[in-house]
């Protein structure tokens, strides 16, 4: 089935620009539906023009990244931008065009999806805005760019990530090829191919998990997709039982890509896992080397891509809990409320969410509220702390 996705998607690229953008979070599904569909005009218009008027474009009024011109065109002809397809609901997931499209941005009262949710960062949902608790991605708008720091934190290489151009997707972004692509241009086709449930390739954007390049996992497909709603209804990380390893290199965090022409390096994690994702931006927080040269407590840094142990204050963690998710050994072929020791992995998206929370730090958790009670949050793990 992925390869005739794959075909679909390479023969689509042919005739049509690629469909909406995406941030994180994007399937339909059943990999069989899981592309976009329906009409091309949905997503796309040849020439902003529709009755001697410019087309609409996608987005609320009042929004950052709402074009104030509606003569404004886009890049591959898409009729918005990855906010103005991606941010423009009151509701977790709204409805263009008969797709289901996911909100990285919405004050929905009800929750957020399992990435976050950019609102927190704008205070126009939670306890007021603030730099500190999400990615600052350029696409809000200038006027919420982070301040407090010019590059990533724990940045091991420097690659020109920087307060100014973090993007939703590109070579300064997260999803898509990263490595000289522009934001539309990293995941041209990735809408029209792509597959969810178990992704165990991730050879491709439209094959890798939520379209983060060479990212392995399983997405939530169910009813509550696009979510972490409970022990049954989650997805899953793919994890390794050994941090990403400077020792080899420059392979740590590149790859190489023949595009037909020539070969392209792009960013990417060596190992496939979430925690090495983030790795290649915040590495001295997830390499063998900064977090105590060995995977073997006590620790330098809280460590990511180990194994959590059987034993003591661990022994207790053996249902999923969505508060802390733990990543597998392996990548599932479905999801799973229980978690055996020596399956289960520490990651980074244990204590943090990718996009933006209601707390610092984009933790998952309120730690003055945590230590207070003497619960939830760290307490999930170290049960005897």
């Amino acid at each position: 089935m992925r390869r005739q996705s794959r075909r679909l998607g390479t023969a689509l690229l042919g005739i049509f620009p690629s469909a909406l953008f995406v941030l994180l979070l994007l399937n339909v599904p059943l990999s069989t539906s899981a592309k976009v569909t329906g009409p091309c005009s949905n997503c796309h218009t040849m020439h902003n023009s529709q009755g001697g008027s410019p087309m609409a474009t996608y987005g609320a009024d009042g929004k950052p990244w709402k074009a104030t011109n509606p003569a404004t065109a886009f890049p591959a002809l898409t009729r918005g931008t990855c906010l103005g397809c991606h941010g423009i609901g009151t509701s977790m997931i709204v409805t263009i065009g008969g797709s289901e499209i996911p909100q990285v941005y919405h004050t929905d009262a009800s929750g957020d999806l399992a990435g976050g949710n950019f609102a927190y960062l704008l205070g126009t949902k939670g306890g007021g805005a603030s730099d500190t608790k999400g990615h600052n991605v350029v696409d809000l708008g200038s006027a919420y760019k982070e301040d407090l720091l010019t590059t990533p934190p724990g940045m091991y290489h420097d690659h020109g990530v920087r307060n100014t151009n973090l993007t939703c997707s590109g070579d300064n972004g997260c999803h898509g090829w990263r490595g000289s692509w522009s934001s539309i241009s990293s995941i041209k086709g990735a809408h029209h191919a792509n597959v969810n449930g178990k992704l165990d390739v991730a050879d491709q954007v439209h094959n890798s998990y939520r379209f983060l390049m060479n990212v392995k996992g399983f997405e939530n497909n169910g009813t509550y997709k696009w979510q972490n709603k409970d022990a049954t209804n989650h997805n899953e990380y793919f994890g390794a039982s050994t941090p990403l390893n400077p020792a080899n290199g420059c392979g740590m965090c590149h790859g190489s890509y023949w595009n037909g022409y020539v070969s392209i390096t792009y960013t990417r994690p060596q190992n496939f896992t979430i925690s090495g994702f983030c790795a290649t931006c915040h590495g001295n927080f997830h390499t063998l080397d900064q977090i105590g040269g060995d995977n073997v407590s006590p620790f330098t840094r809280h460590p990511t891509d180990v194994l959590m142990s059987a034993a003591d204050e661990y022994a207790a963690y053996n249902t999923y809990n969505v508060q802390t998710p733990v990543a597998r050994a392996t990548v599932p072929a479905a999801i799973s409320s229980t978690v055996p020791a020596g399956e289960r992995v520490v990651m980074c998206l244990s204590c943090h969410a990718a996009h933006a929370t209601d707390y610092p730090d984009m933790l998952r958790w309120n730690w003055s509220t945590m230590v207070s009670t003497r619960s939830g949050g760290c307490y999930n793990c170290h049960t005897e702390k």
